[in-house]
This record gives C-alpha cells, sequence and structure tokens, in this order.
C-alpha cells in the first residue's frame, strides 16, 4: 500500500477521534504506530512498533470521548470489537462490571505488500501452512498477501471467514488488500466453525 493509502486510511482512524485528542496528532508520529489507547481516567496514548509509548496530551480520557467515539462506529461484536468500514483498524472496548465501556484500543491496521516473496514457493505448492508468532510480526498480513496471490495470480477461489474482520478489514466491502479473494463475516466467534463449513 502507498504512503498515501496509509495516510488516508489513518485518516479515517483520526476522524472518529474527539477534537482535543486529534489535534495532538501527526501522521509523521504515526507511522510506526500499532495502536492509540483511550483509557477513561488516563492520559491518550500511542504504542510504537518498538515498544515505545508516547503520550498524546496532558488531559486524561472522559466518558464523552469514548462515547463520542462509539457513536461514530459499528456497533461492538459479543467479542468487544468493532472497525471502521473500508479500512483495516479494529477497534477493541474494555468494559467494567456493569457492562459499560471504559477503554478503547484502536489497532492501526497496515497493507503491507511483498511479504510473501520469500515464502512465495511454499504457497503454490497447495500445502498447508502453520504461521506461529507473537502479535505484531506479520501474520494476518501474510494472510491476505496470500489470499490475494492465490486469488488473483493462481485465479483460485478464495474464501476468507473473517472472525475479527483483522483480515479483510471492517464494512460489507472487503478491503482491496486482499485482491479477489471473497470474503465470509463471522457475526460472534463461537459460530466460526459453522461459517468454514457453510465456505467449502
Amino acid at each position: 500500500m502507498s504512503n498515501l493509502q496509509f495516510q488516508n486510511d489513518l485518516e479515517k482512524l483520526v476522524e472518529i477521534l474527539p477534537q482535543r485528542i486529534k489535534q495532538c496528532i501527526s501522521f509523521e508520529q504515526m507511522e510506526d504506530a500499532i495502536e492509540i489507547v483511550l483509557d477513561l481516567g488516563r492520559v491518550p496514548e500511542v504504542r510504537h512498533s518498538d515498544g515505545r509509548i508516547e503520550y498524546l496530551c496532558t488531559t486524561t480520557v472522559e466518558d464523552k470521548d469514548l462515547e463520542q467515539i462509539i457513536q461514530m462506529i459499528p456497533e461492538f461484536t459479543s467479542d468487544n470489537r468493532s472497525g471502521i468500514a473500508g479500512t483495516l483498524h479494529r477497534i477493541s472496548a474494555i468494559r467494567n462490571r456493569q457492562n459499560k465501556v471504559v477503554g478503547l484500543t484502536c489497532r492501526i491496521g497496515r497493507v503491507v505488500t511483498g511479504t510473501i516473496s520469500c515464502i512465495k514457493d511454499i504457497c503454490l505448492q497447495n500445502k498447508s501452512i502453520l504461521f506461529l508468532g507473537r502479535p505484531g510480526v506479520g501474520k494476518t498480513t501474510k494472510l491476505r498477501e496470500i489470499s490475494r496471490l492465490v486469488a488473483d495470480e493462481l485465479n483460485k477461489r478464495v474464501v476468507i471467514v473473517d472472525t475479527s474482520n483483522e483480515i479483510a478489514g471492517d464494512g460489507d466491502t472487503p478491503h482491496p488488500a486482499i485482491g479477489h479473494a471473497r470474503r465470509m463475516q463471522v457475526t460472534q466467534p463461537e459460530f466460526q466453525k459453522d461459517i468454514m463449513i457453510e465456505a467449502v
């Protein structure tokens, strides 16, 4: 994905933030950011891929800030996840014991192309592949690339069972990063196996 496309997608995420938080964000500081964390009563923060935490402003997150964001995104699913249509950004909610949202984690989704060149020959062997690794190392990125490769370059039928919309993004139209692969969304994580059977 081009830098311009990333900037456009990032603008869609920044757009849902309250103005006082939005004005503290610059595109340059977000280039290696992995998430924006907004917890009630705490200062908003940006977490970077190298482990750095950067505080966005000096004022703490209030109920009205969280409410504003919640009003601008689709309703959370049973696993407390939502997203922004047309992007790969994911938003997770933390709730208190009364089920009220007291924190939001806005995970920044990126498309990184060319990441499977080193394993392309394995992908073309028509065998199963198992990806293991800690969060943020590129497992989902590789899945997107493989889906696009198999669907577009090999002209195979590819269906992604997207349990939390992190592979093909949120909304009814899948993100262009998956190429011509199709996507089936899962309404609740416990239904994943049923949707997989349906896809087959």
